[in-house]
């Protein structure tokens, strides 16, 4: 992640971590003056008060100017944001470019509806996926190939490796080199643990996987960006049992690699079909996670008809409860006669009645 001065007075670093309103930017390696070292310092900085007028947010991974002005010891102050290639919002991060996405092979137990969950919201980021499975030790060669087969039909072909044994760690390493990566997974896949083997400097906390409920602890507070020693960048990011499915329904399909398989050979009848149960439809059929396409395509339509009825001023419905991170949701009440009578206004209709009777009496 090398750079260059952009101009006489300014510096470009990439910001690391953002924690309340402070940045740590990691500077270019470049010829500072009096410091010139293959490891650029990291400063301690605030925004300018013309980045917050304007709403320039700063986000992990930004490629930000630092001018020499307001640069003094180890603290400095971001000047300006530069122009950002890619930008996700969870996890809040710029500039990346591809999702290591880690899973076990065991403890936690791999659950084919989590990983595709996962997987669709990846796809959904359109950067380059990487499919990890960790943990490869605890299962032999036989059971490996099958999942590899397994996973070959939905349309990856995954790296085993085993943080335990250092197995493939090398290989895996040579797919992150001079590239921003973000790494993704249900809590307690070893993802610390993979990154601890990967930069040793970074020395994260490590929790072991829950017994009872089989699931790792959140060991992870915020997204942060480590140096790889062969070059790149690596965020960690907070661990979480289910992401959210925030596509629309139409283009939900495109996510799963095996249904853009099929729409890139053929075309269904209906140029807007859901690939549900519309005639001459290309897409629906005996593939395994078709279960999954029709589960996850129920929760795009409650998305999308939840913002039409945001925006929709004569909304009839509104949020019940959650249920396994889905919304439920129920008629609003229309009629008064439902709802419970403020206390201001039983005060307020005793008083007129007192004024009323006073009157009657004179």
């Amino acid at each position: 992640m090398t750079g260059e001065v952009l101009n006489s007075t300014g510096l470009i670093g990439t910001v690391l971590a953002v924690q309340a309103n402070f940045y740590r930017v990691q500077l270019d390696a470049v010829d500072l003056g009096e410091i010139t070292s293959p490891h650029p310092p990291i400063l301690l900085c605030t925004r300018r008060t013309r980045l917050k007028k304007i709403g320039q947010q700063v986000m992990v991974g930004d490629r930000v100017l630092i001018e020499k002005a307001d640069w003094a010891g180890e603290r400095g102050a971001i000047a300006e944001v530069l122009p950002r290639i890619s930008e996700l919002d969870r996890p809040a991060i710029a500039n990346v470019n591809q999702i290591l996405l880690l899973f076990a092979v065991a403890e936690p137990t791999l659950e084919p509806y989590q990983l595709s969950r996962f997987l669709v919201k990846a796809e959904s980021t359109g950067l380059d996926v990487i499919l990890c499975l960790n943990k490869s030790d605890l299962i032999n060669s036989v059971e490996q190939d099958k999942l590899s087969d397994r996973l070959s039909n939905w349309g990856y072909q995954p790296l085993f490796i085993s943080v335990y044994q250092n197995h493939n760690i090398e290989l895996l390493d040579q797919y992150l080199q001079h590239k921003i990566t973000v790494i993704a997974g249900a809590s307690g896949v070893g993802k610390s643990s993979l990154i601890n083997q990967l930069i040793p400097d970074a020395q994260l906390r490590v929790a072991e996987v829950s017994g009872k409920l089989s699931r790792g602890r959140h060991t992870t507070r915020h997204v942060e960006l480590f140096e790889l020693p062969s070059g790149g960048l690596l965020a960690d990011t907070p661990g979480f049992n289910q992401p959210d499915l925030d596509c629309t329904p139409e283009e939900l399909a495109s996510f799963f690699p095996e249904a853009k398989h099929k729409l890139a050979t053929a075309n269904c009848r209906f140029s807007n079909c859901l690939h549900r149960d519309e005639p001459d439809c290309v897409v629906s059929g005996d593939w395994e996670r078709y279960q999954h396409y029709l589960d996850f395509l129920e929760v795009a339509i409650a998305r999308k008809t939840h913002i039409q009825q945001q925006s929709d001023p004569e909304s009839k419905l509104k949020v019940k409860t959650k249920v396994k991170g889905q919304k439920q949701y129920e008629p609003k009440l229309e009629s008064k006669k439902y709802r419970r009578t403020s206390r201001k206004t039983q005060l307020q209709e005793l008083q007129q009645l007192y004024q009323e009777t006073d009157e009657f009496d004179e």
